[in-house]
C-alpha cells in the first residue's frame, strides 16, 4: 500500500460500488517521499490510527461524509474509540479504485495525461493532496517554493513577505498531485482540469476543506497543539458525492506545534535535514526534473542513517501521548506530552 500503512482487501470496489478493505498501520516512517526509512517507531502505527479514526468521526457528527467503518478491536469488530479497550492499528474503511495518470516522456520533460479523470467519472481517488495553511512555522515549504519562484505571494493570497512563525489571519488553500513519483505542487486551475471537477465541485472540496482544518484544529487543542497545516485527501463515492479519504489529523498528515515546538512527524525531518543524505537527495531531485528523469531515487548517492536512538524514544512517546490527549482516551502507557516535549528540547540543547 505504502510507506507506512498496508491495505487489505475484504472486497473490491467495482465501478460502480465501494469495496472493504482494512489499513493496517505501521511503526514504519517516511520523509521527503523517500519511502520506507532504516527504522522503526514504536507505538506509531497504532497512535496514528487513533487520532485519525477519532478526527472521521468528529467529522461525521457534523455531516462530513468519509469513507471510515471503525477500529478493529481484539475481536475482530470494527468499533468506535470510544468501544476501544486497547490500541488498535487497523482501520476498517470503504474502498474506491485509484486511476493512475499515464506517464510519459516529452523533449526531456515528464509528462502526465489525466484524462481518464473525467466529469462523470464515479467511486475514484481525487489525484490531489488537499492542503491547509493556519501558519507558516519555520520548514514550511513555503519560503522555499518563494525563494525558488515556484509560487508567488498573489499566489498565496498573501500582502507581504511571511516571516516563519507567522499566524495568517485567515488559512491559505494549497494543493499538489497525489499520484506522481513525487507530489507537485499546482495551481488551483490545473488541480481542477487534473481531477476533472466542475466549479461547484472545486467549491465544495474547498468548503470541506475549511471544515476538516476546523475540525483538526479542535481536536489538536486537546492536547495543547496548533495546528500549524495539515492535509487531507478526498474520493468520489459511488454517486460522485465527495468524501473524505485515508486519513486525517494525525502527526504524519499535519504539522502540529506545542509553545512553539514542532509535534509532528517535522521531528524528523529537520534530524535528517542535517545529514549529507539530505544533500544528495535534493541534488537527485533537482538533477531528475532537469533531465526529465521518474526514478529520482536511483540518482540518490547516499541511503539515510538511523535516527539518533533517544530521539527516536522521544518521537515514539510523541505519537503516543498526542493520541492519548486528543482523544482524552489514555489507551498507551506514556508520559503527558508536556513531559516529552521537555525532553525533547533538553535533548536540543544538547546537540546545539
Amino acid at each position: 500500500m505504502g510507506s507506512v500503512k498496508d491495505l487489505q482487501v475484504t472486497k473490491k470496489p467495482t465501478q460502480t460500488a465501494m469495496g472493504i478493505g482494512k489499513f493496517v498501520f505501521s511503526d514504519r516512517y517516511s520523509v521527503f517521499d523517500w519511502g520506507e526509512m532504516p527504522d522503526h517507531i514504536d507505538g506509531k502505527g497504532a497512535a496514528l490510527c487513533l487520532m485519525g479514526a477519532y478526527c472521521f468521526e468528529q467529522l461525521e457528527k457534523i455531516g462530513v461524509k468519509t469513507h471510515y467503518r471503525g477500529l478493529v478491536d481484539e475481536k475482530g469488530k470494527a468499533v468506535k474509540v470510544a468501544e476501544l479497550k486497547q490500541p488498535s492499528s487497523v482501520m476498517e474503511v470503504c474502498l474506491v479504485n485509484v486511476y493512475k495518470p499515464q506517464t510519459s516522456v516529452a523533449n526531456g520533460k515528464i509528462m502526465h495525461d489525466y484524462s481518464v479523470y473525467t466529469k462523470e467519472l464515479k467511486n475514484c481517488l481525487i489525484p490531489l493532496e488537499i492542503i491547509y495553511r493556519n501558519g507558516l512555522p519555520e520548514g514550511s515549504s513555503v519560503f522555499k517554493r518563494l525563494q525558488q519562484g515556484k509560487i508567488t505571494l498573489d499566489d498565496l493570497g498573501l500582502d507581504h513577505y511571511p516571516a516563519p512563525g507567522e499566524n495568517l489571519a485567515k488559512p491559505i488553500f494549497d494543493v499538489s498531485t497525489k499520484l506522481e513519483e513525487t507530489d507537485r505542487y499546482v495551481a488551483w486551475a490545473e488541480a481542477k482540469k487534473i481531477a476533472g471537477l466542475s466549479e461547484q465541485e472545486l467549491a465544495d472540496v474547498k468548503a470541506l476543506l475549511l471544515k476538516a482544518d476546523e475540525t483538526i484544529t479542535k481536536v489538536a487543542s486537546n492536547a495543547g497543539l496548533k495546528n500549524e497545516d495539515g492535509k487531507i485527501e478526498l474520493a468520489f463515492d459511488d454517486k460522485r458525492k465527495l468524501m473524505v479519504v485515508d486519513v486525517l489529523g494525525t502527526l504524519d498528515e499535519c504539522r502540529f506545534t506545542y509553545n512553539g515546538v514542532h509535534v509532528s512527524k517535522e521531528v524528523a525531518r529537520q534530524f535528517y535535514k542535517k545529514t549529507s543524505w539530505y544533500n544528495d537527495l535534493e541534488q537527485a531531485k533537482k538533477t531528475a526534473e532537469a533531465k526529465g528523469i521518474q526514478d529520482w531515487k536511483a540518482l540518490c548517492k547516499s541511503q539515510p542513517p538511523k535516527l539518533d536512538p533517544k530521539l527516536k524514544t522521544i518521537i515514539s512517546e510523541m505519537y503516543m501521548a498526542a493520541a492519548n490527549e486528543m482523544t482524552n482516551i489514555k489507551l498507551f502507557d506514556t508520559p503527558k506530552l508536556a513531559k516529552v516535549i521537555n525532553e525533547y528540547k533538553e535533548y536540543m540543547g544538547e546537540k546545539a
